[in-house]
């Protein structure tokens, strides 16, 4: 699917266009989540408020001019679809966005006032992907996958680089799941340049989707989706995908909403930051202990979605 060489030539495309985030070191904390050297990777502080700014970003800068003037339309739990309305606002685009009914007010209103069309409706993020799909083809818009194309996987990759580059002594990288592009991505650069870092994978007990399909040793399609938290909610990951991230990911453990929302009112306390529940399931599984890692021993916890506090 990709491999280091297309995450490079992605972050060279897209690095006037996002922002590199700032890799925070967690000091001075009232209540540590970890023996660990604790270091945040500022993903919510993306334009968009999300990481998936750069595989957008990527794969709308390797559309031709027709594919461009068709518009764009992309299924989402939110930041995906911020990210496609900011890219199609730089383009100077239409783009329409389909969005399951418990995705975040405040996400609807950012993707409409960037421009973008938001249609919500759906259980899940897989009843708006049909949505999106069946547009795609009546409309002849240009389909943003939400996780599973390419060029939005090697965009995602760029923040393994990132933080490869910042801090090369890092041990332990963990990353939250959704539909597993940004854990692939992020995995194929940080294992191809550290072969010994170890890739984490977070999910919802609500949502176990790399978790069940790792255990089955195939994709396996979840029967409900019972988590709350829209960005992470996935019945079932993508073949191509999945055999690519199943050589890079080490383990995926589950956390509850709960433990999400506990570990995002964390990082508001102690950080200052206002992180959305899939920004905080990296903190939520070191808090819980779903996650350890050993004094002396540096992890990443990549904060990749930002949200209102609750």
């Amino acid at each position: 699917m990709i491999d280091l060489n297309d995450i490079r030539s992605a972050h060279k495309r897209i690095r006037p266009f996002v922002r590199r985030t700032p890799l925070l070191a967690a000091t001075g904390l009232r209540r540590p989540v970890t023996d660990g050297d604790l270091h945040l990777k500022l993903e919510c502080l993306q334009p968009s408020g999300s990481f998936k700014a750069r595989g957008a970003t990527n794969k709308l800068l390797s559309l031709s001019a027709k594919e461009l003037s068709r518009g764009l339309v992309a299924a989402s739990g939110g930041n995906h679809g911020l990210a496609v309305a900011r890219s199609a606002h730089v383009a100077g685009i239409q783009a329409t966005l389909f969005l399951p009914d418990n995705v975040a007010a405040d996400k609807i209103a950012k993707i409409r006032d960037w421009g973008a069309t938001a249609i919500v409706g759906g259980a899940s993020y897989d009843e708006a992907n049909a949505g999106a799909r069946a547009f795609a083809e009546k409309k002849g818009a240009t389909y943003f996958h939400s996780f599973a194309d390419p060029l939005i996987v090697a965009g995602q990759g760029t923040v393994g680089l990132e933080i490869l580059e910042d801090l090369p002594d890092v041990n332990v990288v963990v990353i939250a799941v959704g539909g597993g592009g940004f854990i692939t991505g992020a995995g194929v650069a940080l294992k191809a340049v550290k072969p010994s870092v170890r890739v984490i994978g977070v999910e919802p007990v609500g949502s176990p989707t790399l978790y069940a399909s790792l255990a089955a040793g195939e994709v396996v399609s979840l029967p409900q989706i019972t988590t709350t938290v829209p960005t992470m909610a996935c019945k079932r990951t993508d073949d191509a995908l999945f055999e690519l991230s199943r050589t890079v990911i080490d383990e995926v453990v589950l956390v509850s909403d709960a433990d999400m929302q506990a570990a995002a009112n964390w990082l508001w306390f102690e950080c200052g930051l206002a992180a959305d529940l899939s920004g905080a399931a990296a903190i939520a599984a070191l808090s819980t202990g779903k996650v350890s890692v050993e004094k002396g021993q540096t992890v990443v916890a990549p904060v990749c979605g930002a949200g209102l506090p609750a």
